[in-house]
């Protein structure tokens, strides 16, 4: 297959984690006998500082012309939130301009890294579940206004929005345990309300196979620490998922380790890990590149559709963690080049032959999971 790629490294740890996910993606397209041309561009703090905007004409262009997107980080000190063109402006501006609506973000926890989670052992067990939240909508698109004495930040939801991202639950539920909790705040907020209508009438109509549960946001952040085992499939609007996934991770064991897949209406897709640039750690060679990893695996199943490819990837993170090889927030020494080095150097030792999917079970989903047949 041939595919191009658009990696935008961004700022901070962004380009260092990136590099990494960049050289697997290499690695596997030598390995399975792919052709992957990575283009890269601006975007964020960076492209800021190199034309004046956050997300450049170039770039955006980039994007629209490739067959996925590889994304890092953005932002840091140097440009707060008092600045009035800011970084954060620029991925929002590339999710609402490429129509990626659904961020699909899978927690699931490796054995060997339960230690690295504050949570006790027993909690943990059995641990795999997805949310998926809505992305471009709600108190992050709408219609904002400050004075000296005053500032506002509208929600607004509409029916079409809600239906489309519930629709992505239900789909990617009938793959799993068939069950979606949908997180609201029904009991104070009208979008909330109109959310939790809307929700049911979907699954009762397109998904009456799956089981639907309506739980309050402040009620699911404490059952996600509880009762983790107990979620299948989320599905929230923006700023609640955008909250519940960052701590999600304290699941997994560090933030480092979850990946996302921004998806639409099509198979263009953003893959980027959860985490942000982390300034203070930038250029030390200490971040961890597992979750960008994983966000590159996410691309060749969801985008490319090379299942086999990713369940690899997917494989070869696991026996890099297995073998110990683990950065400074897991516990371990190991820098974001070794880590790197390690997933490269385990999916080489297994034959391309041996790796389909059916060896690797995709605990992710399949392409049809997210997209309409």
């Amino acid at each position: 297959m041939k595919a191009r790629i658009a990696v935008l490294g961004g700022d901070g740890i962004g380009p260092e984690v990136v590099r990494e996910a960049s050289v697997v993606l290499d690695a596997v397209a030598s390995h399975f006998g792919h052709a992957f041309e990575q283009v890269e561009a601006l975007v964020g703090g960076a492209a800021i500082d190199a034309t004046g905007s956050p997300l450049p004409r170039g770039t955006l262009e980039l994007c629209r012309e490739s067959d996925a997107i590889l994304f890092g980080a953005i932002g840091g000190p140097k440009w707060g939130p008092e600045a009035t063109v800011r970084p954060e402006q620029g991925l929002l501006a590339l999710r609402k301009e490429l129509g990626l609506f659904a961020n699909i973000r899978p927690v699931t926890v490796n054995p060997r890294l339960i230690a690295a989670s504050p949570l006790k052992p027993e909690r943990l067990a059995g641990v795999d579940l997805v949310v998926v939240r809505e992305l471009t909508g709600g108190i992050y698109f709408g219609e904002k206004r400050r004075t000296a004495t005053e500032a506002f930040d509208g929600c607004t939801y509409t029916v079409d929005e809600i239906e489309r991202v519930v629709r992505v639950a239900g789909r990617l539920a009938r793959g799993r345990r068939r069950h979606i909790t949908s997180v609201d705040k029904a009991n104070v907020l009208e979008t909330s309300r109109l959310w939790r209508e809307v929700t049911a009438r979907v699954v009762a109509d397109e998904f009456p196979d799956c089981t639907l549960v309506h739980q309050l946001v402040d009620s699911c952040a404490m059952q996600l620490i509880q009762h983790p085992a107990a979620f299948d499939v989320i599905v929230t609007e923006n700023m609640f998922g955008d909250i519940l996934t960052d701590e999600a991770s304290v699941l997994a064991g560090s933030i480092g380790l979850l990946p996302s897949a921004s998806l639409g209406g099509g198979r263009l897709g953003l893959y980027e890990p959860i985490h942000g640039s982390a300034p203070d750690i930038a250029g030390r060679g200490i971040a961890n590149p597992y979750g960008t990893i994983m966000s590159a695996a996410m691309l060749l199943r969801f985008s490319l559709g090379l299942a086999r490819e990713a369940a690899a990837i997917e494989a070869a993170v696991a026996a890099a963690l297995d073998a110990g090889v683990l950065t400074a927030d897991l516990g371990g020494s190991a820098s974001t080049a070794a880590a790197g080095a390690a997933v490269v150097q385990a999916m080489l030792d297994r034959p391309p032959e041996m790796g389909t999917a059916s060896d690797f079970p995709a605990e992710m989903g399949t392409a049809s999971d997210f997209h309409e047949s």
